[in-house]
């Protein structure tokens, strides 16, 4: 049978031969490439980069080679998490379902790399059907397409602050600070917001609104592109 086959080459022992390496590594890159086709089929309003897909693939293959290194010393494993700790991901993967997908690809690696496939497919077969049933629909789409960003500076003054986001609020349903940045010596500051436009909501109006407060500088509204 394919599957007993399949078991016995990724089966965990203590000495492994290099064709079994070279297999397991084979076979988690094959359910890398499948979990990168689910990922396709099933995500349309993603906010991630576009290299996301390509990162649930060679995910796959990275954990399943540290599966390997791994085996079961409790040392090493420790060792590796320190060396890994080094690592500084600064990369923030805003969509909790893409969170998801990140754990789906390192689940599968390293069931692949543990010796034990049958983990890794059928996870693969029920995680894509629930995926596939709870897929994304065009709406998703059209609310990521109102994603913008909004930068503001002003002369700084508390009361301000609390204004400018009061008026946000009415045109937005989500406002997510991002930076803030003290210009002039102190004397003005500027702040940057990501933030989901309402449905019916013109740009300019908001703009236009933010303009008249008395103390504000300048305002930039501008699209969020998927993936930045």
């Amino acid at each position: 049978m394919p599957l007993e086959w399949l078991s016995r080459v990724v089966d965990s022992t203590a000495v492994v031969p290099w064709e079994t390496l070279l297999t397991r590594l084979v076979v988690a890159l094959g359910l890398g490439l499948v979990i990168n086709l689910v990922y396709h089929r099933t995500r349309l309003a993603s906010g991630s980069a576009g290299t996301f897909p390509t990162t649930l693939v060679l995910l796959c293959v990275l954990i399943a080679m540290v599966t390997q290194v791994i085996g079961d010393n409790v040392a090493r494993a420790f060792s590796l998490v320190g060396a890994l700790s080094i690592v500084r991901f600064r990369t923030v993967v805003r969509d909790t379902k893409d969170t998801a997908f990140v754990i789906f690809a390192v689940v599968v690696g390293m069931a692949v790399g543990a010796g034990q496939p049958v983990v890794a497919l059928c996870g693969i077969a029920v995680v894509g059907f629930a995926s596939m049933l709870l897929r994304d629909r065009a709406r998703m789409l059209l609310e990521l397409d109102r994603e913008s960003q909004l930068t503001v500076r002003y002369n700084w003054a508390p009361a301000l602050e609390a204004s400018t986001l009061e008026c946000v609020a009415r045109y937005a349903a989500e406002i997510e600070p991002m930076s803030v940045v003290t210009v002039r010596h102190g004397a003005a500051m500027e702040l940057s917001y990501r933030l989901r436009l309402l449905p019916k909501v013109r740009p300019t109006d908001l703009v236009a609104e933010l303009n008249r407060m008395e103390g504000m500088q300048t305002v930039e509204l501008h699209a969020v592109k998927s993936g930045t």
